[in-house]
């Protein structure tokens, strides 16, 4: 039986010496790519234009002094420090080394290096970048290959009046190459939306590594606070049982009335109830911190954890011009992203209202036995081009670009908002260093004060003019006054570290330029 010669389509079969017939039909889709390629600078959508940084010239409606406390600082044994503003000065990159404590810096830097939260940031940041790349692709010719062989069965009834089944052998192997001309920048619009989003990410891990650096000080800090409370109660506490043991001594030999003696006894139980209170927050701060650190509650190492004594005030507080710290904050840097990619979104919607050239091209052999595929008769190729272009879509599309439209806006509100957000944080806490500086200045006048006064009663309580209760009541004043100018110390500590935070924590900018 006679093996019939391969049967190909006849829109991609082209045969040696048959190009008389097809000469003008396989020049169209070249004149196709021609056009493409002249038509390609014509990109339709919205240039993108970066907000421009607020116009304001301060953050309060008062000027700052340059130095904290202002003016004069009291006596001169005050234990006041001074913290002085460098207008303009940059923040630094590890801004909690100015604290002078290698135990917080430790502590830092392993929350940087064990937090889930930052690692999940980190991989977030991956696979945006990896779909970047992923949308990258969409601008270069895309290739394939493909081989098969098979044996045909043939239909009994052809056409040329032969009867009965007819059986061939089929082998055929191509590449095939389509390629989409990015003529109304379709493509160009969808990598500046996932550009965009990289960009988000990686602000986002910017944001997250300055949220726990944040509260792993601030943590110490409670700690520190705790720890100085628990300290004054403990002592406060014993003082009160002394005194409650004297109290109900002269009740029973009637010098005081029952209503002195219970008196005394709910100001210890006060104290005590106090003292529990407040041991139980310490265990629970401690427990949020190893979860900082990326450890299990209670099961932390064995890091050191500062004391207040420990820390050092940072003597120099920058404070960044308004105009930069729409750069200098990693949430601002996001939301600008964010808005980037709104952007290009609506690029991308206005995109496909236009129509979409379409270029593929076939090259292979196609041969009835494997001897013969390699002859250049067995050659085969094809090579065509189209067009779509959307013609009615019930409003689909055109809706979708004013909703695209709406999301920007949506976007650009958010942005403001961010900023204003941004801007009332530094006021707040530029505010509260000089306020908390103040308060300093009045706490340790009145801790100075119950010093001189428990001075004057140990005076008097060795020359036998009081008694020890009373003695003992003037130590519980003292140390609940130096509580509260410790209390008072350690928030001026907490407002710099709160600096830090409002002005971007030294972050530094996505190298990486806003696209056009």
């Amino acid at each position: 039986m006679t093996t019939p010669s391969p049967r190909t389509p006849d829109t991609r079969v082209a045969r040696p010496g048959q190009a008389g017939g097809r000469s003008r039909a396989a020049g169209r889709p070249w004149a196709m790519v021609a056009i493409s390629l002249v038509l390609s600078g014509c990109a339709v959508g919205p240039t993108y234009q970066k907000p421009s940084p607020p116009a304001v010239s301060r953050y309060t409606h008062q000027p700052l002094p340059a130095q904290l406390p202002a003016g004069d600082a009291g006596s001169p044994t005050t234990t006041i420090e001074k913290q002085n503003i460098r207008y303009g000065g940059p923040v630094e990159q590890r801004w909690w080394d100015n604290f002078h404590s290698p135990a917080l810096s430790a502590l830092v830097d392993k929350a940087l290096a064990h937090n889930p939260d930052i690692a999940a940031a980190q991989a977030t940041l991956e696979q945006a970048e990896y779909q970047l790349r992923a949308s990258q692709g969409g601008l270069f010719p895309q290739a394939s290959a493909g081989v098969s062989s098979g044996r045909i069965r043939d239909s009994g009834a052809s056409s040329n009046g032969m009867t009965g089944p007819q059986l061939f052998d089929l082998h055929t192997g191509r590449v095939s190459v389509s390629y989409l001309p990015d003529v109304f920048g379709l493509t160009r619009q969808q990598i500046k939306g996932a550009d965009a989003q990289a960009d988000v990410a990686r602000e986002q891990l910017a944001a997250a590594q300055l949220t726990i650096t944040g509260r792993v000080v601030s943590t110490v800090l409670d700690i520190a606070r705790l720890e100085e409370t628990i300290r004054t109660l403990t002592d406060n506490w014993n003082a009160s049982q002394n005194i409650l043991e004297s109290t109900r001594a002269r009740y029973r030999l009637g010098a005081i009335s029952q209503f002195e003696m219970l008196a005394q006894e709910k100001q210890s139980l006060d104290i005590q109830s106090q003292l529990t209170q407040r041991q139980k927050d310490l265990d629970q701060v401690h427990h949020r911190l190893d979860i900082y650190l990326g450890e299990f509650p209670g099961n932390a190492g064995k890091e050191k954890i500062p004391s207040f004594s420990e820390l050092a005030l940072p003597q120099e507080l920058p404070l960044s011009l308004p105009s930069s710290l729409v750069n200098a904050r990693p949430d601002i840097r996001a939301a600008e992203a964010q808005l980037r990619a709104a952007n290009a979104q609506v690029g991308e919607a206005a995109a496909r209202l236009y129509p979409r050239i379409q270029i593929t091209a076939d090259f292979g052999r196609q041969s009835n036995t494997a001897a013969t595929f390699f002859n250049p008769a067995s050659r085969i190729w094809d090579l065509a081009g189209g067009l779509i272009m959307p013609l009615f879509q019930g409003g689909t599309l055109r809706a979708e670009k004013q909703a695209s439209e709406a999301a920007y806006r949506a976007e650009l509100a958010r942005y403001r908002s961010t900023v204003l957000k941004a801007f009332l944080e530094v006021a707040d806490v530029l505010q509260a260093l000089r306020h908390d500086a103040d308060d300093s200045q009045s706490r340790e006048q009145t801790m100075l004060a119950a010093k001189q006064s428990l001075a004057l009663s140990s005076a008097q309580y060795r020359a036998g003019e009081i008694d020890r209760p009373a003695l003992l009541a003037g130590e519980m004043q003292y140390r609940t006054a130096r509580l509260a100018f410790v209390a008072a110390a350690i928030q001026r500590y907490a407002d710099t570290t709160a600096l830090y935070l409002a002005l971007g924590g030294g972050h530094p900018a996505s190298a990486r330029p806003s696209q056009p």
